[in-house]
Parts: structure tokens; sequence; C-alpha cells
């Protein structure tokens, strides 16, 4: 007679049980992703203030959104067999997977406090810090105390504590995907954002172009027309919004300004710190200058230091 040790998993059984493992491991770390990045913009580093977590904040939302209900979805197939077929709670590929759940979660809390007791030894123990260890021993215990639970449970039992923590659970996992719309911008403003970037670059360029000129020639272009260059095929790029010219005007023999129609402040209208949107990637300006500018059409006055960019001897 067989024993409940050597009962047969199908493919569906192995397959379902798989994807909810996986899909809870992905959205624990999209979960814990967002809980760093969020600690990161409010609690933000002194030696990293230029740190855009935006792109992170993008991708966790993104994967949470997909995985989590996934989760839900084959946790819930798997509850429902369960109860019909009480024999499935001792399948071999179930018992391995919760117990390996088990075993990194386990591991995951007590490195966790090895490394809390650790920066407490070396008087590190910041507010950003302890902030990121709570989130992973909160993440790591309560799926350690879940899959225990589910574990040790009978088939269809689920006492009301755990449904409220179910719930409870559920509702972190949305306030946490609501507030990445608040930290990092909601998609519609993203787009927004990504205009401006692109009209920083292009004046970056307009200015590089106008540096180089001066020095090529010893004085200012009176127009963009003035930049264009048939051999290197430089043309001064458009506005991709509005499909115009960018306003250019030599105020004097030194001095000239480069303005843009912008549609957002610099931050971008999201509560991620602001940042240069671009490396200096050009062999005149680019370092250290300030294209910080608020909505609406602003102008950037630029005066060429003739020191610094002396005219090119013919």
């Amino acid at each position: 007679m067989e024993t409940n040790q050597n009962i047969e998993s199908t493919p569906k059984d192995v397959f379902m049980h798989l994807l909810a493992i996986i899909a809870l491991y992905v959205g624990a770390f999209s979960l814990l992703t967002l809980f760093f990045q969020y600690i990161n913009v409010y609690f933000p580093d002194p030696l990293n203030l230029y740190y855009d977590a935006g792109g992170a904040i993008r991708w966790a939302l993104a994967s949470l959104i997909i995985i989590f209900p996934v989760f839900l979805w084959a946790s819930r197939s798997l509850y429902k067999d369960r109860a019909k077929n009480p024999e499935k709670g001792e399948i071999r590929v179930r018992k391995w997977l919760l117990y390996f759940t088990l075993f990194a979660a386990g591991v995951l809390v007590i490195g966790d406090l090895i490394a809390l007791v650790y920066n407490f030894l070396q008087g590190e123990l910041t507010v950003r810090f302890f902030l990121k260890i709570l989130s992973v021993f909160a993440v790591a215990s309560a799926i350690f105390a879940y899959y225990l639970y589910d574990l040790r449970r009978a088939a269809g039992e689920f006492s009301f504590r755990v449904r409220a923590f179910v719930w409870a659970a559920c509702a972190v996992v949305a306030i946490t995907v609501v507030a990445g719309f608040f930290v990092a911008g909601s998609p519609f403003t993203q787009r927004l954002v990504r205009f401006d970037q692109q009209k920083v670059s292009d004046l970056q360029s307009i200015q590089m172009s106008v540096v180089n000129y001066w020095t090529q020639k010893g004085s200012l272009p009176q127009s963009l027309d003035d930049l264009r260059d048939s051999i290197s095929g430089y043309v001064p790029p458009l506005d991709s919004q509005m499909r115009e010219e960018y306003v250019y005007r030599a105020v004097g023999e030194l001095s000239f300004e480069l303005c843009a129609s912008f549609n957002l402040p610099s931050s971008g209208g999201a509560k991620i710190a602001s940042k240069p949107y671009f490396e200096p990637a050009y062999p005149f300006g680019g370092f250290g200058e300030n294209w910080e500018h608020n909505s609406g059409e602003v102008c950037f006055s630029r005066t060429i230091d003739p020191e610094l960019y002396p005219k090119r001897p013919f």
C-alpha cells in the first residue's frame, strides 16, 4: 500500500507550485526594491545627492503590478485544489519548494540581524540603514510565518487571523504600488520629463557648437543657421515636442542666451531629487553647468571666458 510520502505529482502540480514560488520570489524582490528606493529618496545619502531612483522604481513597479496578481491566482488555485484533494498536501514538489522557501527566508532574517549588529558595532546605524534592515526583516519574517503555517495546516483550513494577514499583505502591496506613482511620477508626467530631458540635451549640443564657433572664428554666431556645417553634417536640433527652433540670441561680444519652453520644473514633478540630466559629453562645457529650470519658457545665459576658450590662431 502506498504511503503519503510516495504520492506522485502531475505536471500541472509541478507547474503550479513552481509558478507560485517563482512569483513569490520575484514579488518579494520587487517589493523590497521599492522599499529601498523610497528610503533612498526620503533619506538621501549625503555622499550621493544626485542619485536617481526613478528607473529602479519603475522597473520594480512594472514587475510587481504583473507578478503579484499571478502569485495570488496561483496560490488560490493551489489552495482550492488541495481542499478538494487533501492528499496533495504531501506531494514532494510542494514540500521541497516550501521547505526551501522557509530556509531562504530564515537565512535572510539571520543575515539581516547579523548586518544590523555589525553596523551597530561599526557605529554606522543610520536611519536609512535601519529602515532597510527593518524592511528585509518584515518581508522575510512574513514569508517565513505564512509558509510555516501553510506546511502545518490541514487541507481547507484557513483561520481568520491568517485571512486578515493575507488581506493586510495585499493592502501593503497596493499602497506601495500607489506610492510609486507619487514618488517616481505618473506615466504621463514621465513623458513630459523625457521631452524636457531631450530639450536640455539639445541645448547642450547647441552650446557646444556656439563655443566651437567662437574658438574657430573669434565671434559669436548671429543665428542658429550660422552653426550649420555641410561638411560635418551638423544641423541645430529642433524642439522635438514643439517641432520648432530653439531661441538663440547673441547679447554681447562674448555672451549669448539659449531659450526653451519646459513642461515641468527640473524635479520632473516627482519626489525624486533632481540631478544633472546628462554627464558631460562634449569637449566644451557640460561639466558643472546649471540647467535647472522652472516650467514655461526659460533662458540660460552664458558668457564665454576667452582664457578658457581662446580663439584658435590661424
